[in-house]
């Protein structure tokens, strides 16, 4: 019996998008010359993560988490409450630019992965129907 694109485990997609937020915190960290430091790393990290964790309770993805509706509203509360954690809890400045990267790449990447899954799922459900 075959699988849905909706049945993909909740934890599997939780990781993925965890995962998107490791390789932006690495990438960032790279490209500013900030060294590879655990504490740095997770000095950025953890609100996005927080976040994350909010975002995919208050969207539902733990309950579809290939629909795109509840994906785009997790990537968008990802990314505003982790900023909002970064700038009141750790006293960080407010950076436009950095808004719009962090809003582009962490975009890219939890809605990338999940329009590679469907496409996948979907190339599968079309050869098993094929003669």
């Amino acid at each position: 019996m075959r699988r849905s694109p909706r049945d993909l485990s909740p934890w599997v997609a939780f990781a993925a998008d965890l995962l998107v937020l490791v390789v932006f915190v690495v990438a960032g960290r790279r490209s500013h010359d900030e060294g590879s430091g655990l504490a740095g790393f997770l000095r950025v990290w953890w609100p996005f993560a927080v976040a994350l964790v909010v975002a995919t309770i208050a969207s539902g993805t733990w309950r579809a988490p290939l629909e795109w509706r509840r994906a785009v509203v997790a990537w968008l509360v990802t990314v505003a409450l982790g900023m909002t954690l970064r700038i009141a809890v750790q006293g960080r400045q407010f950076k436009p630019t950095f808004v719009i990267v962090t809003t582009v790449f962490v975009g890219a990447g939890m809605l990338g992965w999940r329009a590679v899954v469907r496409k996948l799922a979907a190339r599968r459900a079309r050869g098993a129907v094929a003669p």
